[in-house]
Order: C-alpha cells, then structure tokens, then sequence
C-alpha cells in the first residue's frame, strides 16, 4: 500500500469514526425526541413524543397508525411550577392523531404525559412526564455553518490522533486546521446560536454551569496547549493524542445536558438539567 493509499484509508476510517459520534450526539441528550411503539387492538401505533421546540409556534406531538374509534389526549404544565395539569384532544386526519403544545418563552419547559382510549380501555404512552425545552429559532445562515465546522474539527480531531500515534509528517498542520475549525464553530458560532436560541452568549464558567459551553471550552483550551507545543517541537506531537481524546470524551457526554432553564418564579433564566 503505498502513501496516497494509506493516507485515504486513514482519511476514511476518520470519517466513519466521526460519522459514528455524530449519530451519538444526535440521538443522546434530553432533547432528541423519544419514539417508540404500542399495541392496541392488536395494531402497532407509533409515535414521537418531541422534547425540543421553537418558542415562535406551538410543540407538535404526532402519533401515527392509529386505528378508527381511537382517541388520544394530552396533559401538561410549566415545568417545576405546582400548577395543574392542562389538557387538550389530539385531533385526527386519517390515520394520524396531532396534538398541539403552546409556545413558552425561550428556555421555558414543559413537561406532559399523552394517553389513548379506544372506548374501553386508557393506555397511558409515557409513565413519567416529557420535559420538552423551548429555544428561539436560530436563523440557518448560523446554525449550519456551526454544525458543519463542529463536524470538521471532529474530522480533523480524529485524523490528527491517528497522525499523532503513527508518527506522521502533517501533525502540525492537522493540529492547527483543528484548533481553527473548532475556535470558529465552537467558540465563535456556538455562542452566537445561543444567543439566538437562549438570549445569552456564553453560560458556562465562570457564569454559570452550563456544561455544553464548560465541555466546549474545556477542549479547546486542551487544543491550544497541543498547538503551541507542537508548533515549538513536533516532538511534542503527543500532545494532539491528548487533546484528541478531551475532545472525544467531549462529544460523548449527551448534548445539552444542564442546559439553560427558565425559573418561572424569578422570570431569570439559569442552568437546569
């Protein structure tokens, strides 16, 4: 296998591996949606119980393969607030029951539990309330180029581990596309999305406890340090393995998680789970 070769093959593996992680992120975290299936009358109904909405229209909760004669209802109140349980109907079009969830403001949660009854029995779908997290729409023109510059440091990351551990001639450059791609994603862009979505740049520390911001900031300061030393000496190429692997452990804890939470009591938004 000559150079070109193995250089392609690593490239390759790096993108499978990253490929992996972004799968992980994207199903992990407590706003990805919780989708699953039960029988009724000897039918499957599936549905998709949302827990991430835009504050600028109302949450929708779809339930699908519904069979004739069955009806569905929702309950829900502000989260953390000793308020009663609202209700409302799903509404049906053909096989689909949609049922609707107002609007809060910006970091403000709800949490409801959804049920269906075919005339004689109640099923309940969840046995323990949704929290759903509403954001401000974040404009795309941001959002995507955060998420594709995120995706590449990633890329890089990983392609400069291995570059690393196999003694490699482009380590230092690998090292500085890497510290780039992430400085402009994750800590330029990434509190700009904020900003959009929760009305404040930055609230990890020393502000708060936000750990999608800590986690960020904590790999790429592990990404400076492994750039200036490696820029004095590739001899300390050892250090791109290490920021590698922070910025991997990174991407494995659930996406925000103790995230920004509105305090109905106070009107402030602080960190929540």
């Amino acid at each position: 296998m000559n150079k070109r070769t193995k250089s392609v093959a690593w490239w390759v593996l790096a993108l499978l591996f990253t490929l992996s992680l972004a799968v992980y992120q994207r199903i992990t975290g407590p706003t990805y949606p919780i989708r699953g299936s039960l029988e009724i009358n000897g039918s499957e109904v599936k549905y998709r119980l949302t827990r991430s909405s835009d504050s600028d229209k109302p949450a929708e909760i779809i339930i699908k393969e519904v069979g004739e004669g069955i009806t569905g209802q929702i309950s829900y109140k502000r989260f953390k607030v000793d308020e009663p349980y609202q209700t409302a109907a799903f509404t049906r079009t053909d096989d689909r029951l949609t049922a609707y969830l107002p609007p809060e403001p910006a970091a403000g949660k709800l949490e409801y539990m959804v049920s269906l009854n075919d005339g004689e029995n109640t099923y309940e779908i969840n046995e323990d309330p949704i929290v759903i997290r509403f954001k401000g729409p974040v404009p795309a023109y941001v959002l995507l180029p955060h998420i594709a510059l995120m995706f590449l440091a990633m890329l890089f990351s990983t392609r400069t581990g291995i570059e690393a551990l196999r003694k490699g001639e482009q380590v230092k450059v690998y090292t500085g596309l890497t510290l780039i791609f992430f400085m402009i994603g994750g800590m330029l862009l990434g509190p700009i999305v904020q900003k959009f979505a929760f009305d404040a740049y930055w609230t990890g520390w020393p502000f708060g406890q936000d750990l999608t911001d800590n986690k960020t900031l904590v790999a790429f300061i592990a990404w400076i340090i492994a750039y200036l030393r490696i820029r004095k000496s590739t001899k300390n190429s050892w250090w791109a393995i290490v920021a590698a692997v922070v910025l991997l452990a990174v991407y494995l804890i659930p996406h925000s998680m103790f995230g920004s939470e509105l305090d109905y009591s106070t009107g402030q938004v602080t960190t929540g789970e």
